[in-house]
């Protein structure tokens, strides 16, 4: 928490800031200028990010406001006024979004999309619904009575739950509730069912809507007359407790902790705010909900993040045009790359350049007799991992493979396990790192019999899924005074405690922020005595109060400061004084925003970092993260023309002032499309 010093500047709190955006995400689900089934893609993101947030920041402060000691009672209660926010935002925010997905729902209707609910059902659907039932969801809806459970502990919050009252009839004429619920086969069915075509339109129901029609079949022989179904959604608490006994290993750990996951508390529930009281006073019954926790109402329909997968009905022209991914001439010519790396430093763009560039290197250095070595972190790796196979391969053919895995990636904890296995069993050499520093820096080394070693450092996962949705760059190098570093760093992470001077490389916890202070100071020095100075960064998140207070302090020395910042901002610059040149855009587009790029005047002379690090207090104090000094003049141009690309993008660019308004951003030499767009079109052009 900030010291009454760090107070003197104004700062707004992680959680809060996050909040502002995935605000910027929903208003991009409102923009009708986003293809349509892109917008429905947007209101899934929001869903889906929010449901995270809540399980894992809200937890975290819901932890820290429970605290009763005396140790701890400032952080409990500036906790309490967090969680109280959160929810006052967060309200306001679902009346944002029900009306977006309101507004979605009747253009669809309009470009003859329909989404239909159980009442509106023709004798034709309900047919096809009945039919449905019989060959898909037969079997996999069980009920369970309310009176039956004493909590809902069983249950995951990953799925969606109807509330259920029905009516019985008594012997005396009357009739009388009973209480029951169920899960929604979700992941056997979908959550979206396309109906027969008609007319010319295409028609949608929702899951929940085809077995509201099948209550009768799914409670039959119960003696019930006619039935309610209410779907409500929670949120567990999602951060591990980890078990502390130094006698466990890491692996056992972890298992352990992936079960106290999935019993973690309820500490959020949304709900059909038609549901009747006397219902959903047994849902936050069986909950165990206390006073800190959220209770929202929401619409019919809940957990929106399967919007992200609905269908498209044929309709491509709703959807963005599509981008073919690029590969560059120096990767074009298969069994080429590494030597032309050591020709020249070179880059990828992802997802403008494909990622299978970096495949084919890691292929090359599989089979080169050249390549005595491979050493890569590893933070998530996609489902089918072709960089996993690669790795099995190399090892195979006799190198020295060492695979540095972490494995307390949030929600990818188990997958890693299963990886580190598989790379164990082909003779890979698996480093799980030390406890209490995740490994989030993202580095190849090649190390070669003959001639120069080959160094990558990226600023996202080796993560093909990833490489096609998030924009990140990988700096492939042979230049000796980054290779020795990156190799440097393996040894780091082996044995963190021995002490370690990287020459070039910025690396946490050993140094990264003050180096970056340094540099920040750098230009606060060279303002002084007349000499350019300005930063420019791209970036993910900056929190870290140090580097808060240290852009200010720049600022008002009068530097030019412009950031590119996707996620969680402090900085407020709304009311700056008018000579302090601190400005903040935020981009939502089709890909998201993940590379952080670094550039600094230097006096003349700029410097051009690229890295895994955000401006955090977990990045730059618990992590080791890794940012490399771009020195090739042809990248350096390269990576700067990322960041000026950003910061002249009015029609995606959002103004970051700490308001939480995001309002359209300007600038005096705008782009006339996206920087997606221009740099798309740019890296065609030149191939």
């Amino acid at each position: 928490m900030p010291t009454d010093k760090k107070k003197k500047f104004p700062y707004i709190e992680r959680d809060i800031s996050w909040l502002y955006f995935n605000r910027r995400v929903l208003q991009e689900a409102c923009r009708t200028e986003v293809p349509l089934l892109e917008r429905l893609s947007f209101l899934g993101i929001y869903s889906n990010n929010l449901d995270e947030f809540f399980r894992v920041r809200v937890a975290s402060q819901n932890r820290i406001a429970e605290w009763d000691g005396k140790q701890g009672a400032k952080e409990a209660a500036q906790a309490k006024a967090t969680v109280k926010q959160i929810s006052k935002i967060n309200a306001r925010y679902q009346k944002e979004y029900e009306e977006g997905v309101h507004k979605v729902y009747e253009d669809l209707r309009r470009e003859n999309i329909c989404i239909i609910s159980d009442k509106d059902v023709t004798d034709d659907q309900l047919d096809f619904i009945h039919a449905y039932y019989a060959d898909k969801i037969d079997g996999l809806i069980v009920p369970v009575r309310f009176a039956s459970v004493k909590h809902l502990d069983y249950e995951s919050d990953q799925s969606i739950y109807h509330a259920v009252r029905a009516v019985k009839a008594t012997a005396s004429g009357g009739h009388a509730y009973e209480y029951a619920f169920f899960e929604l086969p979700v992941q056997s069915c979908g959550r979206f069912v396309r109906l027969p075509d008609k007319d010319g339109k295409s028609y949608i129901m929702y899951l929940d809507d085809v077995v509201r029609c099948s209550l009768p079949k799914i409670f039959a022989g119960s003696g019930y007359t006619s039935f309610e179904s209410y779907a409500f959604k929670f949120t567990r608490d999602a951060e591990m407790e980890i078990d502390d006994d130094q006698r466990s290993g890491i692996l056992q750990k972890i298992s352990k902790g992936l079960k106290s996951r999935k019993k973690g508390e309820a500490l959020r529930v949304v709900y059909d705010s038609s549901m009747p009281q006397d219902l959903l006073k047994r849902v936050i019954g069986k909950l165990d909900l206390g006073l800190s926790d959220t209770v929202t109402q929401g619409g019919r329909y809940q957990n929106h993040k399967d919007l992200m997968k609905f269908p498209d009905c044929g309709r491509k022209d709703l959807k963005y045009k599509p981008l073919p991914q690029l590969v560059q001439e120096a990767f074009s010519e298969p069994g080429t790359i590494l030597r032309k790396v050591r020709e020249q430093d070179r880059f990828l763009h992802v997802p403008y350049h494909s990622f299978s560039s970096f495949i084919g290197l890691l292929h090359e250095a599989a089979l080169d007799s050249n390549v005595k070595s491979i050493k890569i972190t590893l933070y998530r790796l996609a489902k089918d991992s072709k960089v996993i196979k690669a790795l099995i391969g190399a090892a195979r053919n006799g190198k020295k493979v060492t695979a540095v895995i972490e494995l307390l990636a949030r929600f990818d904890e188990e997958s890693n396990m299963v990886w580190a296995q598989k790379l164990q069993d082909a003779g890979v050499k698996v480093i799980f790192g030390v406890e209490g520093l995740k490994i989030h820096s993202k580095v190849v080394h090649l190390g070669m019999k003959k001639g120069p070693d080959i160094a990558c450092v990226s600023t996202g996962n080796f993560h093909e899924g990833n490489a096609r949705a998030y924009t990140d760059c990988i700096i492939m190098t042979a230049s000796p005074r980054i290779t020795s570093d990156v190799d440097l760093l393996f040894s780091f992470i082996e044995k963190p405690y021995i002490p370690v001077n990287f020459k070039e490389l910025l690396v946490s916890p050993n140094g990264m922020k003050r180096k970056f202070i340094n540099l920040i100071n750098a230009e606060i020095k060279n303002k002084k005595a007349g000499k350019p100075a300005y930063i420019k960064v791209k970036i993910n998140h900056i929190t870290d109060q140090d580097m808060v207070a240290k852009l200010y302090e720049a600022a008002a020395a009068g530097v030019e400061i412009d950031l590119l910042v996707r996620g969680n901002c402090s900085l407020v610059t709304k009311d700056l004084p008018a000579d302090c040149h601190l400005r903040i855009c935020g981009i939502i587009d089709r890909f998201l925003e993940h590379s952080r790029i670094f550039v600094f005047a230097g006096g003349g002379v700029e410097k051009v970092f690229i890295g895994s690090a955000d401006w955090m207090p977990r990045n730059l104090d618990n992590r080791i993260e890794v940012v490399a000094p771009v020195y090739d003049p042809t990248l350096k141009i390269e990576m700067k023309r990322i960041v000026e690309y950003g910061l002249r993008d009015v029609r995606q660019g959002r103004l970051v002032d700490g308001s939480g308004e995001n309002t359209p951003w300007t600038c005096d030499d705008p782009l006339d499309k996206s920087s997606q767009e221009a740099l798309y079109e740019y890296y065609r052009e030149n191939l």
